[in-house]
Parts: structure tokens; sequence; C-alpha cells
């Protein structure tokens, strides 16, 4: 689990920009109550806690991400449920949000319809990071069969890489109002940490252990470090957000 963990911390870093924006947007800080579906180990729901005068709550479907996220990130009410049926009452919160949940969700329209439920009218919904595998850029061009394979693996495991250009029409079908959907920059200004190295490739070994030979796979994960010490490696994956009101 502290893989895991520290995979999900890196998620968070690289969408820390637009999150403190949307944060500071919506006041956040000072609103009474705020639900995170799909919570995992605690990474954002701990952070939002850390700066809110309210309640944060989080809620997974994972069990032992929950206890995790509990003995870790202290703070929020952590919960085990189901995002398609959330186990509160109507008009119970001030926000609802998530972050890289959308993309692994069977019915993603059923999960806003249920975090628009259970926020107040004139609340907001918020969709913090969620990626679009289909405008992916790799290069050198060596490596774009990395990313077509990542992709198809993506898909293989029940998610749905294009789901970033898709956040608009959901919104619009949960009967959401104000929606903006936009997308976070890409900016290359040097070395990706060590950790965050190993974190993908460690991530990428594993969805593609059935679908890439160990030889090949070994020889693209050269040609990528190789890439990023010479200064030429380019990986973007658009990420778009998204954010709307309950009427």
């Amino acid at each position: 689990m502290h893989d895991l963990h520290l995979r999900y911390q890196i998620q968070a870093n690289w969408t820390m920009a637009i999150r403190s924006r949307l944060c500071a947007r919506f006041s956040l800080a000072d609103m009474s109550r705020v639900l995170e579906v799909g919570s995992g180990t605690g990474v954002i729901a701990g952070e939002l806690a850390s700066i809110m005068h309210g309640s944060m709550y989080g809620l997974d479907i994972d069990a032992p991400a929950t206890a995790y996220a509990k003995k870790n990130s202290p703070g929020p009410q952590y919960l085990v449920a189901n995002a398609l049926s959330l186990p509160f009452p109507t008009n119970s919160f001030d926000a609802a949000l998530c972050h890289f949940l959308l993309l692994w969700v069977p019915s993603p329209q059923e999960v806003l319809a249920e975090m628009t439920r259970v926020t107040k009218s004139g609340g907001a919904v918020l969709a913090l990071a969620e990626p679009d595998y289909g405008g992916r850029i790799d290069y050198p061009s060596s490596l774009i069969e990395l990313g077509r394979q990542q992709t198809l693996a993506l898909a293989a495991q029940g998610a749905d890489p294009q789901i970033g250009r898709k956040l608009h029409a959901l919104f619009s079908a949960a009967g959401l109002v104000e929606i903006q959907v936009g997308l976070l920059g890409g900016e290359w200004s040097g070395t990706p940490s060590s950790e965050e190295i190993d974190s993908e490739w460690t991530m990428l070994q594993s969805d593609l252990a059935h679908r890439v030979s160990d030889e090949d796979l070994d020889s693209l994960k050269q040609i990528d470090q190789d890439a990023w010490r010479k200064g030429s490696r380019i990986l973007f994956v658009p990420t778009f957000y998204a954010h709307g009101r309950v009427p």
C-alpha cells in the first residue's frame, strides 16, 4: 500500500497548481462539509483537511486503502462505500470532488449524478484531474509505441483512456450549470526525480507485463531513461479538470 500511496502523492504534485487555484476560487477552506469521492490513501483529502475550517470526508470502495488513509492522513472522516450509491442524504455537502477517479469507474455518469445529488444547491462539483491518453505525445518517436501499449492496457483494465475530453458532456448530463472545463498545461523544465521515474516504470511494467516482452520493455525503458538524461524526452498526457454548480 505504501507504493500506491507514493504514486498518489506524485499524481497530487502534478496537479497541485490547478487544485490550489480551484480551492481558492470556490473558497473550499471556508466550507462546512466537503466530500472527496475516491479518496484512496488520503493524499488529497488529507491535504484539504489541513486547510479547512469545516469537515472533510473521504470515501473509497477500497477498504485497505481507506485503512491506510485513516492511519497516515488523519483529519478527514473516512468511510468505505461505493461511489455509485453514496451513503449520504441529498444536499449533505457544500462541495463534492474527485481526482483521477472517473477514468476508472464503470459508469462516470452515475458517479457524477450521485456527487451532484449529495451537494447542496449552489454548491460545487469538481473533477480535479482526469487524463486523456488519446492525446498523448511521446518524443523521441521510438517511444510512441510505449504510449500506445499503455493506452491499450488501461482500456483492457476497464479504464476509459479518453475520459478527459468527455468531462463537459458528463457534467452537462449531470444537470450542473456554470460548467467550465480546462486543461492542465504541459511544462518541461528539467528531468523528473528518480522517484517519479521509478514510480512511472513500476506502473508501466505492471500494466504491460503481458502485452510487451521483457526484452522490448527493457529496451523502451533504456530509451526513456537516456532521453530524460539528455534532455530530449517529452511526455505529455492531456489532463483535464472540470467544475460546475448545482442549480
